[in-house]
């Protein structure tokens, strides 16, 4: 049994051995490692950014550019939901920061079968297949900003009316009813049972 062990532990060293003389060639120490000097990265952009000082541009243009890149992802999402499920779905916007690099905001664009449950950085749309239509059905902004806008929800500008609506429904749970509403879930299992019970001659 000993020499059995003993001839496998020779062939897997000769393995071993002929592998790293096969790609000796390819593989380098970290230093020897080459990287695209031309290639600018997110978080080189990122940090320029920070340190420049502040170019004002004409937001309308920015807004009309952002909005058309959200639109055009929303639109992908669905086009996905739409291959991968039958019937109506949702559309879910999450938006997040990056860690490492607090100027960079990014939106994810997911598709789901059931109505997500409310939260912070969320926005949720829902496909009508019926329709071929997207409905739009709430927002909630950062914690931080959700909190701002609760705290002075008299003083707000007009434009942010509708965000209000949306921030005082989560906060007082109205956006959570709503959620199981569309997912069926707003039916009292002991309500139905108590009518069968009922119904039954004594």
């Amino acid at each position: 049994m000993k020499e059995i062990a003993s001839a496998m532990d020779k062939v897997l060293i000769k393995q071993r051995r002929d592998m790293k003389l096969a790609y000796k060639d390819t593989l380098k120490p970290f230093d020897a490692v080459t990287t695209d000097k031309s290639r600018v990265t997110v978080g080189k952009l990122a940090t320029d950014a920070m340190q420049k000082e502040l170019v004002t541009t004409d937001a309308r243009e920015q807004g009309k550019e952002m909005t058309k890149t959200y639109m055009d992802s929303l639109v992908e999402a669905c086009k996905s939901g739409k291959v991968a499920l039958d019937g109506d779905f949702y559309l879910v916007v999450l938006t997040k920061k990056e860690k490492l690099l607090q100027n960079v905001i990014r939106n994810y664009f997911l598709y789901r079968r059931t109505c997500p449950t409310p939260d912070y950085d969320q926005a949720v749309y829902k496909y009508n297949k019926a329709d071929d239509a997207i409905d739009f059905l709430w927002v909630i902004p950062a914690r931080d900003i959700t909190i701002e806008i609760k705290a002075n929800a008299l003083d707000l500008a007009p434009e942010l009316h509708e965000l209000r609506s949306f921030v005082l429904d989560f906060a007082d749970g109205t956006l959570d009813k709503k959620a199981k509403m569309l997912n069926g879930e707003d039916k009292l299992e002991g309500k139905v049972i108590l009518e069968e019970i009922h119904e039954q001659p004594i």
